[in-house]
């Protein structure tokens, strides 16, 4: 399952949010978005689950065009996490995970064994099925972010697009959800806020400010001092870590890093 977005462009009224956006996603990668609030990330994600129509460009999966696919079809190909996950009506942990196996069905057709075993598994890899009866609506901002979660595995689509997916989750789930994510093996694109975890599960990185594309690579050719500098405005040091290998960012407040300057 491979992506490429060539020359994406969205407005909201006259105020262009993303700018020839062109970005691709090898089959099996982990590609992360970064940048600063309102760069555009969510913006992106949306236009390419098609919440949002690109004023231009193109989205293409596995040679298919995102844009011109029936929502059916795209919902096989494509699952989705975004920020806000709010329902009109109340429905029970249970039923929202199931919700999640519709496009592999017809319609009024119910759930059948393996739908049943594929909500179970969702809730118990993200540790809430001993929540599966409990109403949606009673459940914490970081409870409900872990049931859409399950949904979306439960989908079982080959593409994730995860838009900060871990932002109301504790660390442990953090690091459990994303653990589970990588252990899918399968392709996703996600916006992630915190940079030690990008570092940590990507791939390759993609770094958007003011609704561009500004600089791209991996963790290690992006998540360096000098460009955190240029893309956030805040001071760090960076390690490769000797245990996991990977790179690992200490931000420097203003005093302490003025203090290494003496």
């Amino acid at each position: 399952m491979q992506l490429k977005i060539d020359n994406m462009t969205f407005s909201y009224g006259e105020k262009e949010t993303i700018k020839d956006i062109s970005l691709h996603v090898n089959e099996g990668e982990f590609v992360g978005l970064i940048g600063p609030n309102g760069s555009g990330k969510s913006t992106l994600l949306k236009n390419i689950c098609r919440a949002l129509t690109p004023d231009a460009g193109m989205a293409v999966l596995d040679g298919e065009n995102i844009l011109s696919m029936n929502h059916k079809r795209l919902a096989l190909k494509i699952g989705a996490v975004g920020q806000e996950n709010e329902v009109p009506f109340d429905f029970t942990v249970e039923e929202i995970v199931a919700m999640g196996r519709t496009p592999h069905k017809k319609l009024f057709e119910i759930d059948n064994e393996y739908d049943k075993y594929m909500t179970n598994h969702a809730l118990e890899h993200v540790g809430m099925a001993h929540m599966a009866k409990r109403s949606y609506r009673s459940l914490s901002g970081g409870e409900k972010q872990r049931v859409v979660i399950a949904r979306v595995i439960a989908q079982e689509s080959e593409f994730l697009i995860l838009d900060e997916p871990t932002n109301h989750l504790d660390i442990s789930y953090q690091m459990q959800v994303f653990d589970f994510v990588k252990r899918l093996q399968i392709t996703v694109l996600s916006a992630i806020h915190d940079l030690n975890m990008a570092a940590l599960y990507c791939d390759r990185i993609y770094v958007l400010k003011a609704g561009k594309i500004v600089l791209h690579g991996t963790p290690e050719e992006v998540l360096t001092p000098e460009n955190i500098l240029d893309i956030y405005g805040v001071h760090c040091d960076t390690i490769v870590h000797p245990i996991t290998g990977k790179v690992s960012i200490t931000f420097l407040p203003e005093g302490i890093y003025a203090q290494t300057k003496r």
